[in-house]
């Protein structure tokens, strides 16, 4: 037996015990691929041992025969210089690594099989990373016993700790996905730490992509992020037991790398050192809490013995505990010394890192540190942590915040301590519960206010704003909300019976008073909110922070509620309790006592004690109102509720609901029948009753009553809600197959009493066309064609309408007729009667021709063809007088119900509607109708005023705003703008502005109160039907230019519809080869919308340019990767352009002719337009446009100036042109990878664009200065920064080369002015562009001097990216010009790769 071998055999005999005590576990397999490798140096040892002690201990790190059991990893550095050699012959302790091997139990209990089981070599292929180290490999393995790691690791570090604590660093940087290591001299070498981070960091900068595990997606780091957070607290448990954490250098090394590596450039080195630090103070905070409830342990003992045996008996033990509590208060003051240390080095600076994930770590660790060690962190200086990342601008951040203040309000102990940070920052909780962009934020934010307010600690009006989310238009936050609804519902019933001794039949009432109360009361905040937010809205003022909520006035807004509630709040599905308090007549409430009058005829069928309504659950008006709509929703909800449940259940619910309602209902009718918005939530009742009930129990008596009362309130009442509840009610009632002989009688009944009342409301008058009415006659017989036109919007009243008894009297048409007629006087009092009139007389015509679509007999067929002609025609006449007519003095509601009908008529017997696809005829062929050029081009002018009267009430009442005259303080406003020293400034604020402006706009549309968006419903339904007829041919597409011209003004509603033009156009262009239609319609309504700006009807050409990107879509269309799939015809896309131009240098003449600068100015703007129509022109067709506008030009004999910034929108345009016109040249050479027009730019195309230019733009311009140096790069421009142009003096033909990027949506970004020109000898040469400015090129000096390079010309030019490895504060930072925050990940290109994306970009 050789001499190692009988040592270990000896040393397993006599095992020596762990300083810990613990017991050595049995450790799974775990064999690392480098180990066989590592071991080289134990030769001597019998190979079966070693390859066991190798399998047996995977968390150790490398073994050797050494005194040392646990070495670190690059201890090759220290062996080279002799320290290995002078520790190798102390050999006994190598025994205790085969000893260990019951030290490696698992943590899962099972080492993973298979497919799943922990494959190290290929984990460590992926990542990269190197596994040379023994503390890295036990986390990454998931099986690794991380206790048995730590003792051996800190049985390490009391033997030799400069090697251990090595292994520890290269532990860490392994985690931060370094493979570089330091040496044990290197690791406590405290001084040299920046040092050693900045060669790390180096070596780190050159891998583009570094991954390191803590945001690796490989499945290998799955469990790392857990694995780590175990091994540093058992490594701070264990090492404080064993006393090693207040003794060595464990934690003040940790410190020194930690806290460095945490503020590091890279982001994986600051993202790992900040967890590590975060999980260290975690923690310390378990094992300070440890140490301070030993010092009261202690505190307690001392102070029990000095009371238990005396002063002069306890001095043994007083010194006893003195010494102990001495010895635990200098660990107090090292725990408060390293807790200190950690989150001033780390949490201070880092809880602000521009990294949001490393943001919302450090929250995270605040909340556990809080919960873990209140003592210390329970303090203001803390929690103001917590208070300030409540602003974070991270989502995740702030839930982090949130969710550390739930777990802190919960515990009542805390309370008090958070009584100041609750008061400083609640406004800032109910901010974010009711506006955050955030639903989770919201919710979690809903739940800790629930706990404050369970401390008492929200005022009162702080409640009631939390309880307006119950109106919320996102379920999770109603739901959210329903718990705190209850307390507060909780607290209004028990305020409602003090002082009384209530049964259960008291509790229920007084708990639907306190529902009601409650609804009303938060219905009245929202209507006060919404009237603030819309007069905040007219002043102008932002609303962005305004909470959506639903109105609870609208049909669903109490559904809403109700459903949110329908779990917590019982009361709210007690629909019998409800009803039993509806029934009582609140009008006769008592005082408080109870005693009050009644109505005789209560007292005769109730007691004194039944009939009179204690105050306590006495309803008032609008209490009864939202009442009766909580009972409607609940009793749906109730019978859906059963739908689910057993089988059965929804017959059995459907069952008991018919039979409280077959009583209640008609006292329920006859209570609220003079109320009509009571009235109207109970003609919703009957929906929910099952009406074969009546059958079944031989209530026939009962629901002929239901008949009656529903009829009776159709008769009498003529709003709309009511009419059409009613009207609900009566198709419920008619679709009761079992009782149909009784609904056939009833609805003849209805119809009967609906031809008296008409007739009785005429009688005595012969000529109703010209008899006078009193304003009540107007009034009735307005409710009268109301009832007509919701009865016949459900049911077939043809037969109805022409019965005249054999020529007894007059048919209900002929009346109906001649109360339209009585548009034509114009009575205002009479346009409610005329409207409806004009409605039911063509729901008429409608049913007739939907008889004929069903079919009708061949024998009537033509009298009844006839017949309807007649009708029609009689119709169309009045109808086409009172629209667009000049005989008529029809108001303004008569003309646009009567256009609204005119296209409902023309669109359903146009020639289209009565073909089928086939070509076939339908029934209607004969019936076919086609309007009249003169009545189209009419139609089309009445809906261009109906539009330019609402646009004009919309601008007089929204406030004014001043865009800077948005363009004009851009290109010049009254003089050139090149002579205004404050043009920069002016463009600076452009981009802002403009957003600000449409962000007020969609405030404004969103704030409207009620009577502007009756007038915009209006509107939109005018415009709807006029689409319609568009749309199905009735009214030709070239009248949809009268809607296109106002795209982008009016709202979004409105551009939604108009859009449906321009899919009629591109449907004309692209499958019917109507192109000059299309170009005809473009060209019109470009000009028309621009003339709107030109006569300063809006503030700017925004609506103008939207519109040209829209129309741009008609000119081609594109298939996958945006290919070309077909474009209109070139001679149409040239029709376009040149037209316009012709158009637009007229205009320009005329300013010029003027002397109106200011004119011209906006004029020049109009190419900036055409601009976006030039999306994949070709070579050709940019050749015929650039020469009719060089024509144009001339004719006119209108002067471009080459350096004027008003002209630079014409200098765009003409350079498109000359760039899309030089590209034939270009792809003659290059074959066929550039055959199609729209391909990516390349940077042969970008000097052909250039050289291009600067050929074509020598007849405006004078000749060049010299070009820039090839090598020198441009600048980047980070958009939306505005460009700004050297001071230097440059060129004519430079300064017409200023760069607006062809097919570039965002046109705007032109360059400042540009000094004045200088004029010089030099051959023109090609002009540098740069991205977004053309970069000043050299000039030649008197005295030989160059011109300032471009790095001194160019203010906002950037020397290198600021990738993520070399962030500089590294804390969030916003830009001091615009307020826009800096990306330090942006990427530089260079300037030919940089001009290739951006084309792409825009091209695209």
């Amino acid at each position: 037996m050789s001499p190692s071998t009988q040592t270990m055999t000896e040393t397993e005999t006599t095992p020596k015990p762990r300083r810990s005590g613990r017991d050595k576990k049995q450790a799974e397999r775990f064999v690392l691929g480098a180990s066989s490798n590592k071991r080289k140096r134990n030769e001597d040892t019998d190979g079966d041992e070693m390859m066991s002690a190798a399998e047996s201990e995977p968390e150790k790190g490398d073994e050797t025969a050494d005194e040392d059991d646990y070495v670190a990893p690059k201890k090759t550095k220290a062996t080279s210089k002799g320290k290995g050699k002078a520790r190798g012959p102390v050999a006994p302790k190598k025994p205790r690594a085969t000893k260990a091997t019951p030290k490696t139990t698992t943590r899962k209990g099972k080492q993973k099989e298979g497919g799943d089981a922990f494959d190290p070599n290929k984990a460590f292929a992926e990542s990269k990373i190197a596994n040379d180290n023994g503390l890295f490999n036990a986390i990454m393995n998931p099986s690794a016993a991380l206790q048995g790691t730590v003792e051996d690791f800190l049985e390490s570090l009391s033997e030799s700790p400069e090697a251990a604590l090595a292994d520890l660093i290269n532990c860490i940087l392994r985690a931060c996905g370094s493979n570089d290591s330091v040496d044990s001299y290197r690791a406590v070498d405290y001084d040299g730490v920046v040092d050693a981070l900045d060669d790390f960091t180096e070596v780190l900068k050159e891998d583009n992509s570094p991954t390191y595990p803590l945001t690796s997606k490989l499945p290998a780091f799955k469990k790392f992020r857990k694995s780590l957070s175990e091994f540093l607290h058992r490594l701070v448990t264990s090492s404080a037991e064993l006393a090693t954490l207040y003794t060595s250098d464990l934690l003040p090394t940790l410190q020194t790398w930690v806290v460095a590596m945490s503020s590091s450039q890279l982001r994986s080195f600051r993202h790992t050192a900040t967890v590590i630090a975060l999980e260290l103070e975690t923690a310390l905070c378990d094992v300070a809490a440890a140490v301070e409830k030993e010092a009261e342990v202690i505190t307690r003992q001392r102070e029990g013995e000095r009371k238990r045996k005396g002063k002069a008996s306890g001095a043994g033990r007083d010194k006893e505990f003195e010494g102990k509590a001495a010895e635990v208060k200098e660990r107090r003051t090292k725990m408060q010394e390293f807790l200190k240390e950690y989150f001033d080095g780390v949490f201070v600076h880092r809880y602000r890192d521009l990294d949001p994930n490393i943001r919302a770590e450090c929250v995270h660790a605040m909340g556990n540190w809080l919960k873990k060690f209140p003592a210390h962190f329970l303090d203001g200086q803390y929690l103001r942590y917590i208070g300030w990342v409540l602003s974070d601008a991270n989502t995740h951040v702030r839930l982090e915040a949130v969710r550390a203040l739930v777990s802190l309000y919960v515990k009542e102990d805390f309370i008090v301590s958070l009584h100041h940070f609750t008061e400083r920052f609640k406004p800032r909780l109910i901010e974010m519960a009711t506006g955050d962009t955030d639903l989770g934020v919201r919710v979690a934010v809903i739940q800790a206010l629930s706990a404050i307010d369970a401390h008492g600690l929200l005022e009162e009006d702080q409640r009631e704003k939390l309880c307006l989310l119950v109106f919320d238009e996102e379920a999770k936050v109603r739901k959210a909300v329903s718990s705190f609804v209850k307390g507060v519902w909780e607290e209004t019933v028990e305020q409602r019976l003090v002082g009384k001794k209530a049964g259960t039949e008291e509790k229920d009432r007084a708990g639907v008073k306190a529902l009601a109360l409650l609804l009303v009361k938060w219905t009245r905040a929202l209507d006060t909110n919404a009237d603030t937010a819309v007069e905040d809205g007219e002043n102008g003022e932002s609303q962005n922070d305004t909470p959506s909520r639903v109105n609870p006035h609208q049909k669903g807004g109490i559904a809403l509620a109700v459903e949110a509630l329908w779990e917590d709040v019982e009361t709210v599905s007690d629909w019998q309790a409800m009803i039993d308090l509806l029934l009582l007549d609140h009008s006769a409430g008592g005082t408080g006592n109870g005693a009050a009058a009644v109505s005789s005829k209560r007292k005769q069928k109730k007691t004194a004690d039944d009939a009179v309504v204690d105050e306590a659950w006495r309803l008032e008006e609008v209490e009864e109102t939202v009442l009766l709509e909580v009972l409607t929703v609940a009793l749906r909800k109730s019978k859906t509720e059963a739908t689910g449940g057993k089988k059965g259940a929804e017959d059995a619910v459907a069952s008991e609901i018919t039979r409280a309602l077959i009583k209640s209902l008609p006292s329920l009718f006859t209570k609220h029948q003079t109320d009509e918005s009571r009235i109207a939530d109970v003609l919703l009742i009957p929906e929910i009753m099952n009406l074969e009930m009546y059958l079944e129990m031989r209530m026939i008596t009962a629901y002929e009553a239901l008949w009656d009362d529903i009829t009776k309130q159709f008769l009498s009442h003529s709003t709309p809600t009511v009419l059409s509840h009613a009207m609900s009610a009566i198709r419920h009632l008619m679709s009761a197959t079992s009782l149909s002989n009784t609904n056939s009688a009833k609805i003849l009944e209805l119809e009967d009493e609906l031809s008296s009342s008409l007739r009785d409301a005429v009688a005595r008058r012969d000529e109703l066309e010209v008899a006078s009415f009193t304003e009540d006659e107007a009034l009735s017989l307005g409710a009268i064609c109301a009832r007509l036109v919701t009865l016949s919007g459900t049911r077939d009243m043809t037969t109805w309408m022409e019965e005249d008894e054999g020529g007894k009297q007059s048919s209900a048409w002929d009346i109906i007729c001649a109360l339209a007629e009585r548009g034509r006087l114009g009575y205002k009092e009479e346009e409610l009667m005329v409207e409806r009139a004009l409605h039911q007389l063509t729901l008429h015509i409608i049913w007739k021709a939907r008889s004929f679509v069903a079919g009708v007999e061949e024998a009537d067929r033509e009298r009844l063809l006839e017949a309807l002609r007649e009708q029609r025609d009689i119709l169309l006449e009045k109808l086409t007088e009172y629209a667009i007519g000049t005989q008529s003095n029809a108001i303004e509601g008569v003309k646009r119900a009567a256009f609204q009908h005119l296209m409902t008529l023309y669109s359903l017997f146009c020639p289209a509607s009565t073909t089928g696809p086939d070509g076939t005829q339908l029934p209607l062929a004969p019936l076919a109708l086609t309007m009249d050029d003169e009545v189209q081009y009419r139609c089309a002018g009445f809906v261009q005023a109906e539009i330019e009267r609402y646009a004009e009430d919309m601008e007089g009442e929204r406030p004014h705003r001043d865009t800077g005259s948005g363009d004009e303080s851009q290109f010049g406003s009254g003089s050139e703008l090149e002579e205004d020293g404050d043009a920069a400034k002016a463009k600076k604020g452009k981009g802002k502005d403009r957003a600000k402006g449409k962000m007020q706009e969609s405030d404004d549309d969103r704030l409207l109160p009620r009577s502007k968006l009756e007038q915009e419903y209006v509107l939109n339904t005018t415009v709807a039907t006029f689409l319609r007829a568009i749309r199905v041919g009735a009214v030709d597409v070239k009248h949809g230019a009268v809607l296109l011209t106002h795209y982008g003004r009016i709202g979004s509603a409105f551009d939604i519809s108009v859009r449906v033009v321009v899919d009629s156009l591109r449907e004309e262009g692209m499958h019917k080869d109507n192109g000059a239609l299309v170009a005809t319609v473009i060209t019109r309504a470009l000009q028309d919308s621009f003339t709107l700006y030109l006569d300063a009807m809006v503030d700017n050409d925004t609506h103008t340019l939207a519109l040209s990107k829209l129309l741009a879509s008609c000119l081609l269309i594109r298939g996958a990767q945006l290919a070309i799939v077909k474009r209109l015809e070139s001679d149409h896309v040239v029709d376009i352009h040149t037209n316009s131009t012709t158009w637009i240098t007229k205009v320009i003449a005329g300013y010029e002719t003027n002397g109106n600068k200011k004119g011209r100015t906006k004029a020049v703007l109009f190419f900036r337009v055409l601009l976006q129509l030039l999306v994949a022109i070709q070579s050709r067709d940019a050749l015929k446009i650039k020469a009719h506008l060089d024509q144009n030009i001339a004719q006119n004999k209108i002067e471009v100036s080459a350096t004027s910034k008003s002209w630079e929108p014409y200098r765009a345009y003409e350079k498109r042109l000359t760039t899309a016109g030089s590209k034939e040249k270009g792809k003659k050479g290059r074959g066929k990878a550039n055959q199609t027009d729209d391909a990516v730019t390349t940077d042969d195309d970008e000097e052909m664009e250039v050289h291009g230019l600067v050929t074509n733009a020598s007849q405006f311009t004078q000749p060049t200065q010299t070009t820039m140096p090839t090598g020198t790069q441009p600048s980047q421009r980070p958009r939306p920064r505005p460009a700004y142009r050297s001071k230097n003096a440059v060129s004519e033909n430079e300064a017409s080369d200023v760069e607006s990027r062809p097919g570039d949506d965002n046109v705007d970004g032109l360059s400042a002015p540009p000094s004045p020109p200088v004029r010089n000898s030099a051959t023109p040469a090609k002009s540098r562009k740069t991205n977004g400015r053309t970069s000043p090129a050299k000039l030649p000096s008197v005295g030989g001097s160059q011109s300032p390079t471009h790095s001194q010309t160019s203010p906002r030019k950037r020397s290198h990216p600021a990738t993520d490895t070399e962030e500089d504060d590294l804390y969030v930072r916003e830009d001091g010009v615009n307020g826009n925050t800096v990306d330090d990940d942006a990427t530089l290109a260079t300037q030919s790769s940089e001009i290739i994306v951006r084309r792409k970009r825009v091209r695209h």
